[in-house]
């Protein structure tokens, strides 16, 4: 179901499922509303209007018939004391499949509505509890693949961007008022800054913005992971190292050359990140047609890959096929890997890649040396720490991109006489598009496709 947020209505009573579907030990169902503690009322056995907020109680659900549905844990929370800032009532039953929907059966039956993805999030949003930076980490929280992931969506989630967007918020601000002074009263010759402090001013704020824009690539690394692309020549033990890099009897292993006619996937977690490893066919010169579509798949999928893993025999030394591949691979994210080491093997030439790594996939030897280059190749500056403002949505990379564009607009406007009235138009727009980021200046289109993401319940 879509959410569309000009269908909300203030105060209205919504209900969900709020823990995953399946098995557990405990579910929780959310209700939220103006009406939360008199549907609670006509399901739960205590006298639900005369609790304090921020209390548990134990009872008993039962359906408009009377029946007994299960005995459960009841917490209140009233007003803004909320996760969503109104009156929050939520129950804690046992966490069978069948059970935790009849409690919601019996919880909507009694006059709340159920809930629509992202529904409760959303009011608080509305309600002033969170911005939507903070809205957008919740969900970044909930699909954080890794632990350095997880540090990036709570930082989000305590605000620490949304400071840092309120600051440039700020600076841009003072700065516009002067240029809208400037336009209000041109005969008045008032002075609050001359013209190379503003552009000092602007160009401070901008390095700063850029600063933070730049962060998107470890961010997005942290938030999506990396796709990590096996490629090589035939029999060269591509199906071996993902094996080996696995830990586990993924592909296919055989002497017989071309085995691997197509794509083979798998998800690795390696030095705290996600990636995606493909296995891809032996590249080389051949008539088969089959053989021939694995080929041209695996040198897309090479192309679209974040990192290259290309695999050589040292055993066999470099074929003229070798070179080949090497012509076609990105150097800038490519690791040589001479690959079955622990055979005799002639002297190794020396290539020119970032990194080249001898290992035995077979013996599983060398591994932690590819781990290391790798982790190398992705964090060329260094990772980021725990407490550096990152940049992880794409939708607050384009925001900031435009809104420094327009502010160096008016930095190279200022510098050139242009009249501050036309100046005035681009540092507006430096402010919307940051304003876009923290959610008060965003469209009805905006809102509705971020909160449709959400799972149902949160």
């Amino acid at each position: 179901m879509e959410f569309v947020h000009s269908a909300y209505f203030p105060g209205e009573t919504i209900a969900a499922i709020a823990t995953p579907p399946g098995e557990g030990g405990v579910a929780v169902i959310r209700i939220s509303g103006n009406h939360a503690l008199e549907v609670a009322a006509k399901v739960f056995s205590g006298p639900v209007h005369q609790y304090r907020s921020h209390t548990a109680h134990f009872g008993q659900i039962h359906n408009g018939r009377g029946e007994h549905i299960d005995d459960v844990l009841l917490l209140v929370m009233l007003g803004k004391r909320s996760y969503t800032g109104e009156t929050t009532v939520e129950i804690q039953c046992h966490g069978g499949s069948l059970i935790t929907r009849r409690v919601l059966e019996a919880v909507l039956a009694a006059g709340a509505r159920a809930a629509l993805p992202g529904e409760f999030t959303f009011r608080a949003f509305l309600n002033g509890k969170l911005d939507l930076a903070q809205a957008e980490a919740v969900q970044t929280l909930i699909g954080a693949k890794n632990e350095r992931a997880l540090d990036a969506a709570e930082n989000q989630l305590k605000g620490i961007l949304s400071e840092s967007i309120t600051q440039f918020q700020l600076k841009l601000t003072g700065i516009a008022a002067i240029l809208e002074a400037w336009v209000d009263f041109p005969e008045e010759g008032l002075e609050f800054a001359t013209l190379d402090e503003i552009c000092n001013d602007l160009e401070d704020v901008c390095r700063a913005m850029e600063k933070l824009a730049s962060t998107f690539y470890d961010g997005k690394i942290l938030h999506e992971g990396l796709s990590l692309c096996l490629v090589g020549c035939p029999n060269v033990g591509k199906s071996s190292l993902m094996n080996a890099i696995l830990d586990k009897d993924r592909a296919i292993v055989s002497p017989i050359p071309g085995t691997t006619r197509d794509i083979l996937e798998d998800h690795l977690r390696l030095n705290g990140l996600h990636f995606k490893v493909s296995d891809t066919a032996g590249i080389r010169d051949t008539e088969e047609g089959i053989e021939l579509e694995g080929i041209r798949r695996s040198k897309q999928t090479m192309q679209q890959s974040d990192l290259v893993l290309l695999v050589l025999d040292a055993s066999r030394g470099l074929t003229e096929e070798d070179r080949r591949l090497i012509s076609m691979v990105p150097p800038s994210k490519t690791i040589a890997i001479w690959n079955k080491v622990d055979l005799p093997h002639p002297p190794l030439p020396a290539l020119e890649f970032i990194s080249v790594v001898p290992l035995s996939a077979k013996e599983r030897t060398g591994l932690d040396h590819l781990h290391l280059a790798i982790d190398k190749l992705i964090w060329q500056n260094g990772p980021p720490s725990k407490e550096e403002v990152l940049i992880t949505n794409v939708r607050h990379k384009e925001a900031l991109s435009v809104s420094i564009d327009a502010a160096r607009k008016v930095q190279m406007g200022v510098r050139k006489g242009i009249s501050p009235e036309f100046l005035t138009m681009d540092i507006r727009q430096s402010l919307n598009e940051l304003g876009k980021i923290l959610g008060t200046n965003v469209t009805e289109d905006i809102l509705s496709a971020i909160f449709s993401k959400f799972c149902i319940g949160k």
